[in-house]
């Protein structure tokens, strides 16, 4: 089965192109894809392919990865300045503390780790 990127899709017609590895280009219908799947430009997929009335068009579609997260689930860039603020006074406090030879207690060290964790996820989109 060949592999490609999504090149373009549109929800709201139910269509769009698979760009595949060897350069051809397939026509992907919504009917194709798995219930409850979210298509993005990027998403990597296997498909099978058949003629179609146009050219190539894929018959059965399976995930191999999908892009991190999609830009409409990004906070606004307001409320990500006030987190930023906020975690810079709190390293600034860690830093403080490590100058002095003392790490974090565990509890705490766990949940810096995890704010770092998902200030990058809300970045690296």
């Amino acid at each position: 089965m060949p592999n490609g990127k999504v090149r373009f899709y549109d929800e709201a017609k139910g269509f769009g192109f698979i760009q595949g590895d060897d350069g051809a280009q397939v026509y992907l219908h919504a009917s194709v894809l798995p219930d409850g799947a979210d298509v993005q430009p990027g998403t990597r997929l296997e498909y099978s392919v058949a003629d179609g009335r146009k050219g190539p068009q894929a018959l059965s579609v399976r995930f191999i990865d999908t892009p991190r997260l999609a830009k409409r689930n990004r906070k606004s860039a307001d409320e990500m300045a006030v987190i930023i603020e906020d975690l810079v006074k709190l390293l600034d406090g860690v830093g403080s503390h490590l100058k002095h030879g003392q790490y974090p207690e565990r509890s705490q060290s766990r949940k810096i780790a995890t704010m770092l964790r998902r200030v990058a996820d809300d970045f690296d989109v």
